[in-house]
């Protein structure tokens, strides 16, 4: 069994204010399968835990959406098992940008989400970090 999707939606419509073209859904069902917990990735290398030399939240959030992508396919999943994305940045006026690049990589997937602004993350330096949750089905 494939995840169930209810109520897909695109942030295009949903804030028509901002430039933002984000696929995601309001739940998601998912039954049987490996779920797959990824902690707060940060803009730095899974390997090394060195911080990537960019204080641009474009870039920052290319790397962070590039270790989930990783972390994912280390699992034995794809982005398409993708059912819960929780993003935190320090900056509002950020959230465009991260969203846009967060939505290159989801296209398709419509994954329920949730943003927040907090006031710091771990380094200050870091702009942006999201955990993700997947489930692989078990016909995967």
């Amino acid at each position: 069994m494939t995840h169930v999707r209810i109520r897909k939606f695109n942030t295009k419509d949903t804030y028509p204010e901002q430039n933002l073209d984000n696929d995601l859904c309001q739940a998601v069902v998912t039954h049987g399968g490996r779920t797959i917990w990824i902690r707060g990735q940060c803009p730095q290398n899974l390997d090394d835990a060195k911080n990537i030399e960019s204080m641009d939240p474009v870039q920052q959030t290319h790397k962070v959406m590039q270790n989930i992508l990783q972390l994912v396919g280390e699992a034995g999943g794809e982005m398409r098992h993708l059912v819960k994305i929780v993003v935190y940045m320090t900056d509002i006026r950020h959230r465009e940008s991260v969203y846009r690049t967060m939505g290159e990589y989801i296209k398709g997937v419509y994954p329920v989400s949730t943003g927040l602004v907090v006031q710091a993350l771990a380094r200050p330096e870091w702009l942006v970090e999201i955990d993700a949750t997947a489930v692989i089905p078990d016909e995967d």
